[in-house]
């Protein structure tokens, strides 16, 4: 199973921009979807986006326009690049993989998770 450790959390004013990275170990990321969710308190998990296998993006409508992901397959890295970051962006994010076969905006269908990172944005 995959492992993950999310890191490049922090707090940044609104206007701004951030980068997370998730470390995996264990097998190849390859085959599976990388993506990014968002949980701030007392709301449920958020879908941010996916990198699905073949590379293809798909962002939730929060992201669109803003974020953007990018996988290193090679030194088993993905990246969620946020800008023009907003208060309302405030939560903390995971770092995701799983062999979808479902939709990619469905947190169960990931089957590995990292600890998760903490994002505040100060308006």
């Amino acid at each position: 199973q995959v492992r993950l450790v999310e890191s490049g959390g922090g707090l940044v004013q609104a206007g701004e921009s951030l980068r997370l990275s998730c470390a995996a170990s264990g097998p190849t990321l390859s085959p599976y979807a990388m993506g990014w969710f968002r949980q701030a308190p007392g709301q449920e998990r958020e879908f941010v986006g996916v990198l699905s296998r073949s590379g293809t993006p798909y962002y939730g409508a929060s992201a669109k326009g803003r974020f953007a992901i990018s996988r290193d397959n090679a030194k088993n890295m993905v990246y969620l690049q946020m800008n023009s970051l907003e208060p309302e962006d405030t939560a903390v994010y995971f770092c995701a993989a799983g062999a979808i076969t479902g939709s990619y905006s469905v947190a169960s269908m990931y089957s590995s998770w990292g600890q998760g990172t903490q994002v505040t944005v100060s308006s």
